[in-house]
């Protein structure tokens, strides 16, 4: 596979779980419309993205390379809405297992 990344954006990226209280009413359904397999959340390499994100391309569907987030580092697709309170942040879609994580001056870029 040949990755072309076209541009990077700074960002700050934390972690997320399918759960109501940090989503809303349909915790297990993505505001894409896709349906979270609660048994392995992770497995899916979602992301959520802030909406000032989405007018530079990162949009349902976009595949994403985040560097600079230690075990995150790969290849995520956005399929997930933040809240609009945050800004210039993205989320990770996570197993409930996973408790904690935030990384600053997180690089992400589209890839095609």
């Amino acid at each position: 596979m040949k990755l072309l990344i076209l541009m990077h954006t700074i960002v700050t990226a934390t972690i997320y779980h399918a759960v109501p209280y940090q989503t809303d009413s349909t915790p297990l359904i993505t505001a894409s419309n896709k349906k979270i397999n609660i048994d392995n959340p992770m497995g899916h390499k979602w992301i959520a993205v802030s909406r000032d994100l989405e007018v530079q391309g990162y949009t349902f569907g976009t595949k994403v390379c985040v560097m600079n987030a230690g075990e995150m580092f790969g290849i995520w697709t956005v399929q997930d809405r933040m809240n609009k309170r945050f800004t210039n942040r993205i989320d990770f879609l996570v197993n409930e297992d996973m408790s904690s994580g935030k990384w600053e001056n997180v690089k992400i870029s589209i890839v095609e």
